[in-house]
């Protein structure tokens, strides 16, 4: 066997035991992000590609209401709202979303249900909410900005799509089924969401009615 044969096993692990920082490591690709965040522009920022949107709400943007849970998509903390051109909107996760997805679109986060004055001060709550404040939905508070706007987009599309209302339980079950809450057992969220509904006019229709 050659001198340089001999030589390759002790070369081979010499580079496997480099450390890590000696080692070429390709750079993450950045890219220009720019969205409508409650209303307002908000960029370019110069973001890592792979960069998740619940990242770019909190450290680019400076909206910290959106809960990382879970980072898989599972529990359902971190959901914003999706505002599409043709005014319809739907639930996005977040922590498992591109911030680079949302480039050029509209979103909607916690921080944008209640109303404020000209000096930043809070006016009212949005009727979400307030029911689950009077239901006393939540206990620590981790999980509501996730239903606040689960139960938001759901009061918009009975806005425009009324149901009857002998099936307001399935279909308030049906929008909040997917939002973990480890306290309170989701039963008060459920009440406060159906009683809006029901207390709103123009959400529910009688059966065989408003078809």
């Amino acid at each position: 066997m050659s001198e340089a044969s001999r030589s390759m096993p002790a070369a081979t692990a010499a580079a496997d035991s480099a450390p890590v920082s000696a080692q070429a490591v390709a750079p993450v690709p950045n890219r220009a992000v720019s969205m409508t965040i409650n209303g307002r522009a908000v960029g370019p920022f110069e973001v890592p590609e792979s960069l998740m949107l619940i990242d770019f709400l909190h450290e680019y943007a400076g909206l910290t209401g959106s809960r990382l849970g879970c980072g898989q998509g599972i529990c359902h903390a971190c959901v914003v709202i999706l505002d599409h051109p043709d005014g319809t909107s739907e639930e996005v996760r977040s922590c498992i979303t591109g911030a680079a997805y949302f480039q050029g679109r509209k979103i909607r986060t916690i921080e944008g249900h209640a109303q404020r004055n000209a000096a930043g001060e809070l006016v009212a709550l949005s009727p979400v909410q307030q029911k689950f404040l009077e239901f006393y939905s939540f206990q620590c508070g981790y999980c509501t900005p996730g239903f606040v706007n689960a139960a938001t987009v759901l009061l918009e599309r009975l806005k425009r799509q009324p149901v009857e209302k002998e099936r307001v339980e399935s279909v308030v079950t049906d929008a909040l089924d997917s939002h973990i809450c480890r306290c309170t057992g989701y039963v008060r969220y459920h009440r406060a969401v159906r009683e809006l509904i029901l207390a709103t006019p123009g959400l529910t229709k009688e059966s065989g009615h408003g078809k």
